[in-house]
């Protein structure tokens, strides 16, 4: 049977705190998404939405991990409110 999520690794890692600390936490965790993640980083980057790649990447990689999540888990109330304006966004964005 064919797969149908693309799998990933990701790895969070502190750098430095606001307070002028070192960042001593990582946190690293597999997730699956039924886009190809990195190529949704090209097509929002190729859009220039933003002025700089990073920015780009940062907003990508945010809305698809919560997209996903909100996929996943369709009927719960936390997102009720929430998945109609998600679905005018995404209309939005793929319009530009």
């Amino acid at each position: 049977m064919e797969k149908r999520n693309n799998t990933y690794h990701l790895t969070l890692k502190e750098l430095a705190l606001k307070d002028g600390s070192k960042g001593q936490k990582t946190l690293e965790f597999d997730f699956d998404n039924h886009d190809n993640v990195f190529q949704i980083f090209d097509i929002i980057t190729s859009k220039k939405i933003f002025e700089d790649d990073q920015t780009a990447h940062e907003f990508a990689l945010g809305l698809k991990l919560f997209t996903e999540v909100m996929l996943k888990n369709k009927q719960h109330p936390l997102f009720e409110d929430l998945r109609p304006a998600i679905v005018e966004f995404m209309k939005k964005l793929k319009s530009q």
